[in-house]
């Protein structure tokens, strides 16, 4: 029961005074933290994506000058894309600390005021959150098949197991969900660090071999006359090179757990180190080699860079990465389903929290088992990480395009950035982002298509959950009457009993139909009527002195507004319990709570389409219990009935 940013009985909307959010601890443990959890999926990219560029659907000679081409094309990525534009300029752009695409949707539609022309950008940060989903589901399969698919050469007899082993460790990371990760988190941070640290020594290894491609690799001109030779090839050999900065996104969406500067640091010198060098070792070893043993090798150039004695350890270091990287992707898709809950885009679900000191460490069920059923049928569909590299990458090129669109609207409108300096870094990113995407396109008829409809499936969901509410709301408001009528009509005609009932409300004005229902069926007031209207603000944390306003409307009715932050749990009780305004404080054993269950009916106002109407009824009917999402007590609820037409 979300209200609406508007006019209300309170005489004003509220959007002053929230708290911002500082990551707590040193530098140095909040830059093992992110080591540990934002740079997973980016880490696991040397894998495959090196081998995908030139064994992969559209193979390339490993020659030096293409070799070269594409290593130049990686270290500019993530000059360009990485570090460039997430971290010295998208990530500066946050929400009270807060980062993603939904976090600065939130931030762009606060500073505007809803003006008209933020309509498209809005649609286009839903559509982000739709590709993410299809990220999510993708990234699991792609980083432990290709690190199960090393276990070959560990033992060749491995290879008809690589497919089993893959499903049993991705069923296995599903089920740990709900046991939560507090316990196994704490050893993420080590042992990535001790990954990158060994992607580094396998890199320096081969590069003292071959130590003047350092020069070859940070010299643009290399990736230009790839270019310039090749054309077209090269532009289709973007959408494989790309799936070195895969992950770029987790940079900005995970800012809220760690703060910028420990992201930056970590990122400038640690991890952007470690996979240079170990892209650079790749290029060498396989430089060093006879074109014959080079087209031999360049079908699995990251395992075979590894000496035989380390094999096994570095490829069991390599699938516990995997997980890692899996799992930082699963946790955001539940960070991303509360804040689309908390925003009206995503209908109520069952939030379980695993841990008490943690209060960002989340377990949607729902999401969970759906997310490990789409991971699985990926695996099973595909059945090799080649064929899966195939649908990666369109829908991280699609997030990276709209977060360009949606910085430009932060740089030209919110910061005021002038023309001549706008304009560049903005031409630079569309140009590299449309070039990427134009590549990853190319992939749809061999695989591309899934997270595609993925993404339409989902935006369309998210969609027609938000227009249905607003619609849904507007219906209701047209029945309501107003607060100071009805009080003046059921004060005196109703029976007063003793103890308080809380009304729970979606908006701020009018009376609730369930109010309107206990008068007509029941007869009686309780001495004490509370209205209360749950609002999310679009920021993530509100302070505690601005969580509760309160408005006595007489006769023993008030008007209460509790406000969230959209990262924050909505539990009415706890903060009622904080609460001695509207008289006394608040006793649970004398209070109810009357709940407004609205069943739709479909019909011919203007507003959706029938088959969004009867998906929208349909997702109202599976929403999670409001009793359950606002932590009422069970045995103080009591539930009245009412039909609506959309």
């Amino acid at each position: 029961m979300v209200g609406p940013q508007a006019a209300d009985d309170f005489g004003h909307s509220e959007q002053d005074h929230h708290a911002s959010h500082a990551p707590k601890g040193s530098l140095l443990a909040l830059c093992v933290g992110t080591v540990g959890v934002v740079f997973g999926d980016i880490g696991t990219s040397p894998i495959y994506s090196f081998r995908e560029t030139f064994a992969g659907h559209h193979p390339i000679t490993p020659d030096p000058m293409h070799i070269n081409g594409v290593l130049s094309l990686v270290f500019w990525s993530m000059m360009i894309v990485v570090t460039f534009k997430y971290v010295f300029t998208i990530m500066k752009a946050d929400n009270k600390g807060e980062g993603g695409s939904l976090a600065l949707l939130a931030l762009i539609n606060r500073q505007t005021a809803g003006a008209k022309w933020t309509a498209p950008f809005v649609m286009l940060g839903v559509f982000a959150t739709a590709l993410f989903y299809g990220d999510s589901m993708i990234t699991p399969a792609m980083s432990i098949l290709s690190a199960a698919e090393g276990l070959k050469y560990v033992n060749q007899g491995f290879s008809d197991w690589i497919l089993p082993i893959s499903v049993v460790i991705i069923g296995a990371l599903f089920a740990f969900q709900s046991r939560g990760t507090a316990k196994v988190g704490a050893w993420f941070g080590p042992i990535m660090l001790v990954y990158f640290a060994t992607l580094s020594g396998l890199g320096i290894m081969h590069l003292t071999k071959m130590p003047l491609i350092i020069l070859d690799v940070i010299n643009p001109l290399n990736a230009f006359y790839f270019f310039y030779v090749d054309g077209f090839r090269a532009f289709v050999a973007m959408g494989t090179v790309v799936l070195a900065v895969t992950g770029a996104e987790a940079l900005y969406a995970d800012m809220g757990h760690f703060g910028r500067r420990p992201i930056k640091f970590s990122w400038l010198f640690f991890v952007l180190p470690a996979l240079m060098l170990n892209y650079m070792g790749q290029g060498a070893m396989i430089l060093s080699m006879t074109p014959e043993e080079a087209q031999m090798a360049i079908r699995d150039p990251f395992f075979l860079m590894v000496p035989d004695i380390i094999s096994t350890p570095v490829i069991i270091l390599t699938i516990l990465a995997a997980i890692i990287a899996s799992q930082a992707v699963i946790s955001g898709a539940f960070s991303l389903t509360q804040q689309a809950i908390q925003l009206g885009f995503i209908p109520r679900l069952s939030i379980l929290h695993t841990s008490e000191k943690a209060a960002g460490q989340i377990y949607i069920p729902a999401i969970n088992w759906g997310l490990a059923v789409m991971v699985l049928l990926l695996v099973l569909f595909f059945q090799s990480s080649s064929n899966l590299a195939a649908a990666y990458g369109i829908a991280v090129t699609g997030a990276m395009f709209i977060d360009t669109c949606l910085i430009a609207v932060v740089l030209v409108s919110l910061w005021k950035w002038p023309k001549w300096k706008a304009i560049p870094i903005l031409a630079l990113f569309f140009i590299v982002d449309f070039a990427y995407f134009g590549a990853n396109l190319l992939k749809v008829p061999s695989g591309g298509w899934v997270p595609l409809v993925i993404g339409l499936v989902i935006f369309t969901l998210l969609t027609t959950w938000s227009r249905g509410r607003a619609l849904m709301r507007e219906r209701m408001a047209e029945s309501t009457m107003p607060m100071e009528i009805f009080i003046k009509s059921a004060a005196n005609s109703a029976t007063r009993v003793p103890g308080t009932a809380i009304f729970m409300a979606s908006a701020a004005s009018g009376v609730p139909s369930a109010l309107l229902h206990n008068i007509k069926h029941n007869r009686i007031l309780h001495e004490r009527v509370i209205i209360l209207t749950v609002q999310i603000e679009d920021v993530p944390f509100v302070e505690t002195g601005d969580r509760i306003i309160c408005k006595d409307l007489g006769e023993g009715f008030y008007r209460v507004k509790m406000r969230f932050g959209f990262l924050e749990e909505t539990n009415v009780p706890a903060t009622l319990d904080l609460v001695d305004l509207c008289g006394p404080k608040f006793d649970m054993m004398h209070t109810s709570f009357f709940l407004s269950r609205q069943t739709l009916i479909a019909s011919k106002i203007p507003g959706m389409a029938i088959w969004r109407e009867k998906v929208f009824a349909w997702m109202l009917r599976n929403a999670a219990n409001a009793m359950e999402f606002f932590k009422l007590p069970s045995n103080r609820v009591v539930e009245l009935g009412s039909q609506v037409e959309i």
